[in-house]
């Protein structure tokens, strides 16, 4: 048994209030990479490409994992540089470049920038990168608190990025990996949008990967969608005598809107994988001629139950959609809005399928979900089914700033 990649996703998403996606990921085992590109969309989605091509080609062996990465992210600086120099419509250019690579039950990783690593084990989320941010510069140095540094104006300026300068210098890690481990690469579209307690309530209740990817993806919109959104994550587990190192997957090229990348392994490689089985074929016993013939009239009796039993469940479905329609014109509760707004619903905070909801929207206030401190938000935002009048004053108590423990941050 072989420590390996089992299930791997990637997603990247515009978002709600860009029009141009400038994230680009790498999805090429044993690498992974998230890259977020400033300097305006065509330049910065340009950067972010640039990133993601310097994987292009890159061998699992040949050099020492920390070494390889610090050397990929260096070659993918210095082309940026070059071009945004030469170029005057890509002057200023840059990007964030998280990496990870996958090797001899370890993971190193290689990182300049503000998008993120984290690991969950054990049902733990750790932040793994460090942020080369102003903002986390100060928190580090004690001259902010955590909680200031959440909702300070400066949060999005960043310290160290490809691009900007002929040279730059880049972090690495290794961590030693185990069974279960699971890792997630994303841009600070994700992090700035919601909390690291929330991301880590998403992935311990995804039954997938690609589930967990909708969901941050989701999540991050609800709360504002502020800016592009991209994540990778993938899991590592035991491999059996003869599957491959990594699943077979393709490489994350530049990420265009609404993009969606996703590689697992396939059905003919699970297949391959699995052990070779044999079988005995049974032969059928002929039948008795003395036996009598067994009546037709039983098939029809089976099959008229199957009809009857079939006809009940669709009854006690309808029943319960009947139930649920009604209970959601008697409750409410309180989210957000697509615009990170949030906002009193009138009905159950649940989606049939076919795209019906059964709930619309009542009441949405000027109070972005982002201002309510993240340790309080979920309290707030909880979606309990509540009264109307109570939906509603809880919604103005935040407008008017007087919910007991619950402020809105200043700027």
């Amino acid at each position: 048994m072989a420590l390996g990649i089992v299930e791997q996703v990637g997603r990247t998403d515009v978002g709600r209030q860009r029009s141009a996606n400038e994230d680009s990921l790498v999805l090429q085992p044993p690498f992974f990479a998230v890259a977020d590109g400033m300097g305006g969309a065509r330049a910065g989605e340009v950067a972010s490409a640039i990133a993601a091509e310097a994987f292009e080609g890159a061998t699992p062996a040949g050099e020492a994992a920390e070494a390889q990465l610090a050397r990929i992210l260096r070659e993918a600086n210095r082309r940026i540089y070059d071009l945004a120099v030469t170029d005057e419509s890509h002057r200023g250019m840059g990007t964030t470049l998280t990496a990870a690579k996958v090797h001899d039950g370890e993971v190193s990783l290689g990182h300049v920038g503000d998008s993120r690593a984290y690991r969950m084990r054990d049902g733990e989320l750790e932040q793994i990168t460090r942020d080369h941010s102003l903002v986390a510069e100060l928190e580090r140095s004690g001259q902010i608190t955590p909680e200031a540094a959440e909702h300070h104006p400066q949060r999005s300026i960043i310290t160290r990025a490809l691009g900007p300068e002929p040279d730059v210098e880049v972090d690495t890690y290794t961590l030693s990996a185990r069974e279960g481990d699971l890792f997630l690469l994303c841009s600070d579209g994700l992090t700035s949008m919601i909390s690291d307690d929330e991301v880590a309530a998403i992935l311990r209740t995804s039954a997938t990967l690609d589930e967990a990817a909708d969901a941050l993806i989701k999540a991050a919109n609800q709360s504002g969608g502020k800016d592009n959104i991209t994540v990778v994550l993938f899991r590592l587990g035991e491999l059996e005598q003869g599957a491959p190192a990594e699943p077979t997957t393709v490489a994350g090229p530049p990420a265009t809107d609404d993009e969606t990348i996703a590689g697992q392994l396939s059905v003919d490689d699970v297949q391959a994988a699995a052990p070779p089985t044999t079988s005995a074929r049974i032969e059928p016993m002929p039948p008795d001629p003395a036996a009598p013939a067994q009546p037709a009239r039983k098939t029809r009796r089976r099959r008229g139950g199957l009809v009857l039993r079939g006809l009940l469940g669709l009854a006690l479905v309808a029943a319960a959609l009947a139930g649920l329609y009604a209970l959601s014109r008697q409750v409410y509760f309180v989210g957000t809005n697509d615009g990170g707004l949030v906002t009193v619903y009138r009905g159950v905070p649940y989606e049939l399928p076919f795209g019906i909801d059964l709930y619309e929207e009542e009441y949405a206030s000027g109070m972005p979900a982002r201002a309510i401190p993240a340790g309080r938000r979920e309290r707030v935002l909880d979606h309990e089914w509540r009264s109307r009048d109570d939906a509603v004053d809880l919604v103005r108590a935040l407008e008017r700033g007087q919910l007991e423990g619950t402020g809105t941050a200043s700027n």
